[in-house]
């Protein structure tokens, strides 16, 4: 599960895929075990949820290079892309307004346009969150 974002900008609408991994690490109590993995550029841990392990990456990079660390994250990790879940704001979608997206193309998101080339895939789910227009 990947929250894409600008990393180092917290509390900005486009990080909000970063603000949302934060609160799930929390919830499965993982939080305090982030760690910086330099083999792909992003913070990272792990979790077990009923039975299925998880890989929570936030990406140390800007956003229009977020898929660099994903992919090197798959690499890592044996992952393809259907394996991964990327986090995501939408400027299309009303503020706090979630959907869940398979596939497709990347909606001019460049984190998920460098995510897509990156992996030479577009099969990533997406959990849009939506931030609205300013």
């Amino acid at each position: 599960v990947a929250g894409l974002g600008n990393y180092g900008l917290w509390g900005t609408r486009h990080s909000v895929g970063m603000e949302v991994l934060d609160r799930l690490a929390r919830q499965l109590a993982v939080a305090e075990s982030w760690r910086a993995d330099k083999r792909c550029c992003a913070d990272v841990t792990l979790a077990t949820v009923h039975g299925l392990e998880l890989v929570l990456l936030k990406p140390r990079r800007f956003m229009n290079l977020n898929g660099l660390s994903v992919a090197s994250a798959a690499e890592i990790y044996s992952l393809g892309p259907e394996d991964i879940y990327l986090v995501h704001d939408d400027l299309d979608k009303a503020l706090g307004k979630v959907a869940i997206k398979l596939g497709g193309s990347a909606r001019g998101h460049n984190g998920v346009q460098s995510c897509i080339s990156a992996l030479h895939s577009n099969e990533m789910t997406r959990l849009r969150i939506g931030i609205g227009r300013p």
